[in-house]
């Protein structure tokens, strides 16, 4: 059941907005008490679909995935907090986003989701079906670096924008382009990137981010992903990048030794498949099938 909706300014309960949607159906951005933006599209019935952000991102880098999930799947994009829409908090440990995102799946009675994180939302995918086993129904990580030994060096804009020194002077002096290029500079070849998602990341503090990343590089340094799915019992789609600068594309190989796990590496394309290969990566997503859901029936042959 959809939460009621109430007057803007109620900022600890939930708030709900309903606008137009470009494939016809339903949006709404909501506010929840657990500190996270939402946007949720598609049939209220559908089986769910989770998309969580990378490090330094928001839920917009996921928007040109959406209109093809949304057809067949209820799809729920977050900001986690200090991200995007969604305010800062004291603490972005990843085991405690995944909390954040349990407590929101129970607000929303959903069970047996279809959990996709981009990049080190990865991470927090994963923590997810780690902590919560019951309301994970499938797991897809897009671009998620497996262990840290497999991370590459950084572009140059980003080991600027990123690291001290010179990351806190810039950081507050970003411009639009700056931002297109930092985005950009993990993709293969050139890549549109859209005015909401850049708009998302301006608002993200350097305070924030730091401590974002710092919590990621303790989860994965205190076991890596792999050997934490070998532990789970869900289907698992891993998409990589053949082409991607930010991780060693060879490392995705690494997940081939976990049970239930589905490798698929997209030529020419980089970090950001949401970005970059929109129509292969939604594809894959709706081919995952999550364990326990109850998939709409397939339409007749044409």
């Amino acid at each position: 059941m959809r939460p009621e909706p109430l007057e803007r300014g109620h900022s600890y309960k939930t708030r709900v907005r309903h606008r137009a949607h470009p494939c016809g159906m339903s949006q709404y951005d909501a506010r929840f008490p657990h500190g996270m933006h939402v946007v949720d599209d598609g049939p209220p019935q559908a089986p769910p679909v989770l998309l969580i952000h990378g490090s330094g991102a928001s839920g917009a880098s996921w928007n040109r995935v959406v209109p093809a999930l949304a057809e067949q799947r209820r799809v729920l994009r977050v900001d986690l907090p200090g991200c995007g829409k969604s305010p800062p908090t004291p603490s972005y440990d990843v085991p405690l986003q995944a909390g954040r995102l349990a407590a929101l799946l129970d607000d929303l009675g959903l069970r047996s989701v279809t959990v996709a994180g981009h990049s080190s939302g990865g991470y927090v995918a994963t923590a997810l079906a780690e902590r919560r086993p019951d309301l994970v129904g499938a797991l897809a990580l897009v671009s998620t670096g497996p262990n840290p030994d497999a991370l590459l060096p950084q572009p140059m804009i980003l080991r600027l924008l990123l690291a001290p020194p010179f990351g806190p002077l810039l950081w507050p002096r970003r411009t639009d382009a700056m931002l297109r290029k930092a985005i950009a500079a993990t993709a293969a070849g050139p890549v549109e990137v859209p005015a909401e998602m850049v708009d998302d990341v301006r608002g993200i503090s350097y305070r924030s981010f730091r401590t974002v990343a710092r919590g990621n590089t303790a989860y994965l340094a205190e076991r890596g992903v792999p050997e934490r799915l070998a532990a789970l019992t869900v289907p698992v789609l891993v998409l990589f990048g053949a082409a991607d600068p930010r991780w060693d594309p060879s490392s995705a190989h690494r997940y081939e030794a976990v049970p239930n796990a589905r490798l698929e590496l997209l030529p020419g394309v980089g970090h950001l498949p949401p970005l970059e290969a929109p129509g292969p990566t939604g594809e894959l997503l709706l081919g995952l099938t999550a364990r326990g859901a109850d998939l709409p029936a397939a339409g007749p042959e044409t």
